[in-house]
């Protein structure tokens, strides 16, 4: 239970500090950073994925075809 409490007590510090942090030009541009960043993970992950499930796709396709010709 006490760690629960840090816990909880350890998040809301730090986005207290965030806020204080983000209120400067440069907390700002700091954050936007790493928004810009986790936006580019996101998407490389979603690109990854999709690509991913075509070659699943295409192959499944195929397996599906030859099970058909015989």
């Amino acid at each position: 239970m006490k760690g629960l409490v840090l816990l909880i007590l350890g998040v809301a510090a730090g986005f207290v500090a965030a806020h204080y942090v983000s209120k400067s030009p440069q907390g700002k541009q700091f954050f936007d950073d790493i928004d810009a960043r986790a936006h580019d993970f996101g998407d490389a992950v979603v690109d990854g994925y999709k690509t991913r499930e075509a070659e699943l796709r295409a192959a499944a396709d195929g397996i599906v075809s030859d099970f058909r010709a015989r």
